[in-house]
């Protein structure tokens, strides 16, 4: 069934994470999502994650997330749950999901969960190879410095759940041009 991409709610969103590896262990530290429309915001998700295990001195070197800053946070059997309500009924979007999903569903498993099934997957970094073929890369802050968007890559899940935002939004106006809209 064929439905208008505007009359879908979705949820983009995005993790960061004590390294890249959870199957060496590394988790989540941060979750930030929203959920919109159309062009229509609708909510919004962000939590600081306590893993109870440290962040990798290469993932600070690329988030800041620090010690000290998840000391005070929930603790994932908290978050994950919120989380889960925060997406029901949605499509979910991420940019290379695969990463984000691995991540999720490592959790899931943790908190003796089922890993996520039966929900629409939308990935904005294959939407932008599909929508842009040839580019030398396509990090996402290429991509959006490509389509002329001027908020930069913070790498923070919050900021970039937007710039994600942002690029699909423009990906989006590329597909209705040419004539995709479902």
């Amino acid at each position: 069934m064929n439905r208008n991409i505007d009359d879908i709610e979705f949820v983009i969103f995005d993790t960061e994470t004590t390294g890249l590896e959870p199957s060496s262990g590394d988790r989540i530290v941060e979750l930030a999502a929203l959920r919109f429309k159309g062009q229509q915001k609708l909510s919004e998700f962000q939590a600081l994650v306590n893993p109870g295990k440290p962040v990798s001195d290469a993932a600070f070197a690329v988030n800041k997330i620090s010690v000290a800053m998840l000391e005070d946070a929930e603790r994932p059997e908290i978050v994950i749950p919120k989380f889960l309500d925060f997406i029901r009924g949605s499509c979910i979007c991420s940019y290379n999901a695969g990463f984000d999903l691995e991540f999720l569903n490592n959790e899931f498993k943790i908190l003796g969960l089922p890993p996520l099934k039966d929900i629409l997957v939308v990935d904005a970094l294959k939407m932008a190879k599909r929508s842009m073929p040839g580019l030398e890369r396509y990090a996402l802050w290429f991509v959006a410095e490509k389509l002329a968007i001027k908020q930069t890559q913070q790498h923070r899940a919050l900021s970039d759940v937007e710039l994600t935002l942002a690029v699909f939004d423009k990906l989006r106006e590329i597909l209705k041009l040419k004539g995709v809209s479902d």
